[in-house]
């Protein structure tokens, strides 16, 4: 026999559950930082506080996240809710690879880690041919010239260009 409460329910029943729980842990966990993040100021009216509007977002975060999870229409995992955890798994993993290259500009380089990271990329997305390796490679240096020369953006030299001698140092650190 089906159950009424699922039928009545019109949207796609797979990895709500996942989310619900994901969302409510994320905002519980930003809801306990709010202390050490935010202040309570002395003599100050209580709509300017700083910790006012973060704590009401987050407070609402918390509140609806909860009702979310409580008025779900089912409350048990599925098959159907870790092929849909995968799918946001692929998702994830672009921002991840967007992390390890912020990690490594400040090591490595902007450019060195740049001429890397663009072949890698074109290949995690499918353009395996050479020559689309090699235009990647290359529209990663003209970025590079692009931000670093002629939009003279600033961006922090690498811990490796301390060990260049002095005036290939100085070279690498302002254009490289």
């Amino acid at each position: 026999m089906s159950d009424p409460k699922l039928s009545a329910f019109k949207g796609p029943l797979r990895g709500q559950l996942l989310f619900a729980i994901v969302f409510l842990v994320a905002a519980l966990l930003l809801l306990s930082q709010l202390p050490e993040e935010t202040k309570w100021a002395k003599r100050t009216k209580f709509f300017a506080q700083p910790r006012f509007w973060p704590a009401v977002a987050v407070g609402g975060m918390v509140l609806f996240g909860g009702l979310h999870l409580w008025k779900l229409p089912r409350r048990k995992f599925v098959t159907a809710d870790f092929t849909e955890w995968k799918t946001w798994f692929f998702a994830i993993e672009w921002v991840l690879w967007f992390l390890a290259y912020v990690l490594l500009v400040p090591i490595l380089g902007y450019l060195p880690v740049t001429l890397v990271f663009m072949p890698l990329m074109s290949w995690r997305m499918g353009y395996r041919e050479k020559h689309m390796l090699w235009i990647s490679a290359g529209f990663g240096a003209c970025v590079v010239i692009l931000f670093k020369s002629l939009l003279d953006v600033k961006i922090p030299g690498a811990m490796v260009y301390e060990y260049l001698p002095g005036f290939l140092r100085s070279f690498f650190i302002l254009n490289f």
